[in-house]
């Protein structure tokens, strides 16, 4: 859909953003999400620091150009180290590097960083420090609303403090807590309720922030909702990846105001072949790809025909991009009957739009 990455202020870009979610927004994934919109800023998974400066695995940032705006997100405790990524991240192309003080997994908390850095300020402060002296990249930081039986609107507003005292102006919050004892990742995703007003009231305390607002968030209208109620940013996850269409081709002109038309389903799905195709001369699988895609037709009569033909047959040796043919017929033979048999006859389908 899009042949080059388009200019864009990353803060008006973050005006819309899809998280970093791990195992969730590879490079393709991110691909994938960039033609549906040429606005919103995308995000990496997850990359420990370590893993980029002792592991020397900078083949983990690489993206195609296309993919931008984009940032990456780092995680890490250690200063020095994370210092040394974010020059990395930068060399490789990424305008923004955020560091993630907010994922609760075990994982995680065993390396100190993460959410547990919540209850050392002062480490973090080190950290942002010592990145921003090392790049030009603007450094950002995401992070919980507090953790275990920390006070949140005690700890919220004295983290801010002392992020903002690094330089760091950017920041996202994900407005849930993260409980570090007793529950699993995915149970930190869903079971802590969320304070949404808490976030509201960061910004009108902390008005010289840019902050943007995470978690729970389902749909393009509720991210108008929270941008009208004057934070300047909105960053959504699961509803990006589980309903892409619904959350995200129609954003460029409803966040941006942008009169450009939101590509169509089947417009999606062509662009998607050459990327495709090139993936697969080069030694990749199909799946890799289209499982990013299943729920590109979420809602819409077909979509299951849609997601079974590309969960079954996008692993199977030699399969390649005329799959994607037999899951969009798979789509149209879903569809109720038409009278004057106009769809059969070639007219577009009303469940590709």
């Amino acid at each position: 859909m899009y042949d080059a990455p388009v200019k864009i202020d990353l803060r008006t870009a973050s005006r819309l953003s899809v998280a970093p979610m791990m195992d969730w927004t590879d490079r393709h994934c991110r691909f994938f999400h960039r033609q549906l919109t040429r606005h919103a800023l995308l995000y990496t998974e997850m990359m420990a620091a370590a893993a980029l400066v002792r592991g020397g695995a900078r083949h983990l940032l690489a993206h195609d150009p296309r993919e931008h705006p984009l940032a990456v997100q780092l995680g890490g405790a250690d200063p020095g180290e994370l210092a040394q990524a974010a020059r990395i991240c930068a060399e490789e192309g990424y305008r923004e590097v955020n560091l993630n003080i907010g994922c609760p997994s075990d994982r995680v908390q065993s390396g100190c960083f993460g959410a547990v850095l919540m209850t050392r300020p002062a480490l973090v402060a080190e950290c942002l420090a010592e990145m921003r002296a090392a790049t030009r990249a603007e450094i950002t930081v995401k992070c919980r609303i507090g953790v275990d039986d920390q006070d949140p609107h005690e700890v919220l507003p004295a983290f801010l403090e002392r992020v903002r005292e690094t330089g760091v102006r950017r920041v996202i919050i994900h407005a849930r807590k993260a409980w570090l004892q007793g529950l699993s990742p995915k149970e930190n995703r869903e079971v802590p309720p969320l304070d949404h007003m808490l976030v509201v009231e960061m910004k009108r305390a902390f008005p010289d922030l840019h902050i943007s607002i995470n978690g729970g968030i389902g749909s393009l209208e509720a991210a108008q909702d929270f941008l009208a109620q004057g934070l300047d940013g909105v960053m959504l996850g699961r509803a990006a990846y589980h309903t892409p269409f619904d959350v995200l081709a129609g954003a460029d002109a409803a966040i941006w105001g942008t009169d450009e038309a939101a590509p169509s389903r089947a417009e999606v799905v062509a662009c998607m072949k050459p990327y495709i195709a090139r993936h697969l001369s080069q030694g990749g699988r199909l799946h890799a790809v289209t499982r990013h895609m299943l729920g590109l037709f979420a809602g819409r009569p077909g979509a299951r025909g849609w997601r079974r033909a590309l969960s079954e047959g996008a692993s199977r040796p030699g399969a390649g991009v005329e799959l994607l043919e037999a899951a969009l017929a798979a789509v149209d033979a879903a569809q109720p009957e038409v009278e004057t048999g106009e769809n059969r006859a070639g007219s577009p389908n009303p469940a590709r739009l």
